[in-house]
């Protein structure tokens, strides 16, 4: 049995065969991000831990460890659900000592997966944050999101609302093997054009690039025309990264698939988990182009919007993805504080533990 504190109830559901759900409460809803971390929000909320999209290159692997679950299967399959979690977030954003920063979600593992279609956690999230007065951003795989659409276009009256997809891998053999529970490329594409066409923003993170797999230039091509189609605000490109956890179910997984790739991942990754700047530099400057054409390497009012790969020093969160920096959204709620804005020194998204 897995060490899990808070525990309710595991329970197996017709409707979601080879998935366990353990149910729990809470003891807290918003987890503060570590001053220096180079985020550009202050607190995450996660709903779920585990992650039945079942992406071998996730690397919120690593944080199943913590619960005596494997980063495997147990991740894929053993979700941990927090119950209670409105409730408790409803509370925590009625403190005086609230002060309105930017809260992300989908920095861990994805809001919008199978375990929300049971659980409808979001739409009482994102009505306490934005009743709240509180700015917020959404990170998602999962289509889920277009059910919530209506809640977001009325929180976005409110409070800034950012919004993010992520998709990379556009092969359907590809992305059946490494992103198993995910919905398709095109089912993501008809998403983004769902939030385009409700109103709201939509950057793009094309990740994880795939060395040898997704960088070659008609695919990022293909994928990047596809993206600017469908309506995205913006989008930033993010080379894979094999942090422990991941990197052992990622590179077994490529042994055994693509064999001739290992020795060109053993030189990229050899010295940690991230690709040097050598092939940051080349995927930068193979993307840059294909950004102009397409009419994604803009901001609306025409200056260069920071678009390329994280790690360089143009490169930023895509267009759409964080809310847009208002005066204080909380003012002239009762009790309001004035809200802090957070200006990291750079906006690295490679650190998103969803991508």
């Amino acid at each position: 049995m897995p060490s899990i504190r808070g525990l309710l109830r595991s329970v197996e559901v017709p409707e979601f065969p080879g998935l366990t759900f353990h149910e729990v409460r809470a003891r807290s809803a918003l987890n503060a991000v570590p001053a220096g971390s180079g985020m550009p929000f202050g607190h995450t909320i996660n709903p779920y831990r585990g992650c039945s999209h079942q992406c071998v290159y996730c690397f919120a692997r690593g944080t199943h460890q913590w619960l005596e679950l494997d980063t495997g299967r147990d991740f894929d399959t053993q979700i941990v659900v927090k119950t209670n979690l409105v409730e408790v977030l409803r509370r925590e954003l009625a403190r005086s000592s609230w002060r309105r920063e930017h809260v992300a979600l989908g920095t861990n593992t994805d809001p919008y997966q199978r375990a929300e279609g049971r659980y409808r956690l979001m739409p009482g999230v994102i009505g306490a944050l934005a009743g709240s007065g509180t700015p917020f951003s959404i990170l998602t795989k999962g289509t889920l999101l277009r059910r919530d659409l209506p809640l977001l276009a009325a929180a976005a009256r409110d409070v800034p609302v950012g919004l993010g997809v992520s998709m990379a891998i556009w092969d359907e053999d590809l992305h059946t093997a490494l992103e198993p529970g995910v919905p398709s490329p095109r089912a993501r594409l008809e998403l983004v054009r769902a939030v385009a066409d409700a109103g709201l923003p939509c950057g793009v993170f094309l990740a994880p690039v795939l060395p040898g797999l997704t960088d070659r230039l008609a695919d990022l091509d293909a994928a990047i025309a596809a993206i600017a189609a469908a309506g995205a605000t913006g989008v930033t490109v993010v080379p894979l990264h094999l942090r422990p956890g991941a990197r052992e179910w990622f590179t077994a997984w490529l042994a055994r698939e693509h064999p001739q790739l290992v020795p060109r991942y053993r030189q990229l990754y050899g010295r940690g988990a991230y690709v040097p700047a050598e092939y940051r530099r080349w995927l930068a400057d193979r993307v840059a182009p294909l950004l102009a054409a397409h009419g994604l390497d803009r901001r609306a009012g025409g200056e260069a919007r920071g678009a390329g790969v994280p790690g360089d020093d143009e490169a930023a969160f895509p267009a759409g993805s964080l809310p847009e920096r208002r005066q204080d959204p909380a003012a002239g709620l009762p009790g309001a504080a004035a809200a802090t804005v957070r200006t990291p020194a750079a906006e690295v998204p490679e650190q998103l533990s969803l991508l």
